[in-house]
């Protein structure tokens, strides 16, 4: 009896050997996958155009050429600051609204509370290609096209953003609230002073998500873009790629790639771990 639980034992812990190296060729398999093309963008904006077209992996010679020409046959640093602007004033506007809607949503009982919540969650539902319409109507109208205030105007309020910080606000303890105004703070200061700093890892979810999508954000600034002075990086980019006259140049544009790609990865690299679990922890509040 003793040596047949034995071997049950060892077949076991055999399975499971082999399940876990399969999981780890699976998952190496998948690394390279995803990997691939990001590390062929990076080498490809080292390579002449010349040397591009050879289809090569690496570079014959690492030729630094594509990105002297951006800096300087381009308006790329422009193009930065542009999306730059745009990306940080829509994050902050973001977690200062969405969290003050959240806030108000998820402690304060009044009639229509519940109504109001799921008619936000229902735009979630609208695709942004039947709004860009109207919006773009309203910018004309409003002489707002071609500006910084029109390419950020219908962003500065998201549904997901409400829907995240309504359902973290719901685990800040009502105790807390309470002693706060017996204290005599007033609904602002406990929105400021005792319930954001519960809520930090809501905030840089919500933060990197907004930024990180604002910053590749095509659609809208491609239609409310008039001159070059006014685009984003996306839009940029893909202007470029359609305008030389010489043929498309694909290492400049992998250059590009590549500078666009950099603040992204900073991003994540710093926020990662608050913005896993900003994301995990979501469907566990409320």
């Amino acid at each position: 009896m003793t040596a047949a639980v034995h071997v049950r034992s060892v077949n076991l812990r055999r399975r499971r050997r082999v399940g876990t190296a399969v999981l780890h060729v699976v998952f190496l398999a998948g690394s390279v996958v995803v990997a691939f093309p990001f590390v062929w963008m990076i080498l490809s904006s080292f390579k002449s155009i010349q040397d591009f077209y050879n289809f090569g992996f690496l570079p014959s010679v690492f030729d630094v050429s594509a990105y002297q020409y951006v800096f300087t046959e381009t308006n790329f640093g422009r193009w930065y600051l542009n999306s730059a602007i745009v990306a940080i004033v829509v994050t902050i506007t973001n977690i200062v609204f969405c969290s003050l809607i959240g806030y108000t949503l998820a402690k304060f009982r009044f009639p229509g509370a519940r109504a109001v919540f799921i008619l936000i969650l229902s735009t979630l539902m609208v695709p942004t290609e039947m709004l860009v319409i109207p919006w773009y109507v309203s910018a004309v109208h409003l002489h707002l096209a071609d500006t910084y205030v029109g390419i950020i105007l219908p962003g500065v309020m998201e549904a997901f953003g409400i829907f995240l910080m309504r359902q973290f606000m719901l685990g800040v303890p009502d105790d807390l609230l309470d002693a706060g105004r017996v204290d005599g703070l007033g609904e602002f200061r406990l929105w400021w002073r005792v319930a954001m700093p519960l809520v930090k890892p809501a905030i840089a979810a919500l933060g990197i998500v907004t930024f990180l999508g604002n910053w590749n954000a095509y659609l809208w600034p491609v239609i409310v873009i008039a001159t070059d002075q006014m685009r984003t990086i996306p839009v940029g980019i893909a202007l470029y790629a359609t305008a030389v006259s010489n043929g498309i140049q694909w290492n400049t544009i992998m250059a590009m790639s590549v500078l666009t790609v950099v603040p992204m990865i900073v991003v994540f690299v710093i926020f990662q771990r608050q913005i896993i679990s900003g994301i995990a922890l979501t469907g566990l509040k409320g």
